[in-house]
């Protein structure tokens, strides 16, 4: 309830934004003068501009955020020689992947997992938790790691921030399409926007919301194969199926990363049915199985 609570309040401070933006770029509204005909090329632009901003300025922050809602501690002075196999081993990973050193963290987690993030793959995160260091054999936290590495060196962040993009253009585009033919066709209102068009626009960007995370999460899927690939380039095949055969067996244990990191991590919550359309991830099954195929 708080999620959708918080949804409907930043719909409503978009909407505000919006038709101050509007006047002071003087775009005179989005409607044509002329009956109930919307401007589309206006409207295109105006929801490409919010449905970007929105993306881009995650991606922009997602490692201040990563860095506050898990609680990771970066590495910046190795005090253990088990930190200084951490950042020995990033730094090698990250040379044989052709980028830059990326900051590297532990969080205070007991599930297995690790995330990496950030703008740009010069200027990322990586970061395991405590449970993984603690359970995972040095082979298989080294894969875990490359797989990591790959996220940053296929610029995964990136793509995934234009691919929400994308979608939240379109679902602002259609939803004020659709909010403007229940206000002017079915309200018969002709003057301004009523009450009709707020309400129709809110339920319609809910409903393809949803739809459009449907989308993102296929190509987030798509993702994980591929970082997989690049973790069994970087570690050995063995390592990664290793690595995923251990996930497997800790799949009982409540994957708890924050809705803003699930698509970055490792691991991911399974799912069943129709929830499995909302899945960050494949199941580790069908990953452990592509990789053996490809080492056959």
């Amino acid at each position: 309830m708080m999620r959708i609570l918080l949804f409907l309040g930043t719909n409503l401070a978009v909407l505000l934004i919006a038709s101050i933006t509007l006047s002071l770029l003087g775009f005179n509204g989005i409607m044509a003068a002329n009956g109930v005909d919307l401007n589309l090329n206006s409207l295109l632009i105006f929801c490409a501009v919010f449905g970007f901003a929105g993306s881009l300025f995650s991606l922009f922050i997602s490692k201040w955020m990563a860095k506050m809602t898990t609680g990771t501690e970066i590495i910046s002075q190795p005090r253990t020689r088990h930190e200084q196999w951490l950042l020995h081993t990033v730094e090698q990973l990250a040379r044989d992947a052709g980028i830059k050193m990326p900051e590297v963290g532990i969080f205070p987690a007991y599930e297995a997992n690790a995330f990496a993030t950030g703008w740009n793959k010069n200027d990322a995160l990586v970061a395991v938790s405590q449970g993984l260091l603690e359970r995972f054999s040095p082979d298989e936290v080294k894969a875990v790691l490359a797989h990591e590495i790959g996220h940053v060196a296929n610029g995964d962040m990136v793509t995934l921030a234009l691919i929400q993009g994308v979608v939240n253009t379109f679902v602002m585009f259609f939803a004020r399409i659709f909010g403007n033919f229940v206000d002017r066709v079915i309200f018969k209102n002709e003057e301004g926007h009523g009450i009709a068009y707020y309400v129709a626009t809110i339920v319609a960007e809910l409903v393809l919301g949803i739809l459009a995370t449907i989308i993102v999460m296929w190509f987030s899927r798509r993702r994980e194969f591929r970082a997989d690939e690049a973790g069994a380039r970087l570690a050995g095949t063995s390592a990664m199926v290793g690595a995923l055969q251990r996930l497997r067996a800790e799949q009982g244990v409540p994957v708890q990363m924050p809705d803003s990191l699930a698509a970055f991590g490792i691991n991911g919550t399974l799912k069943h049915g129709l929830a499995g359309l909302f899945m960050s991830h494949p199941p580790l099954e069908e990953r452990i199985e592509t990789l053996m195929r490809r080492r056959g």
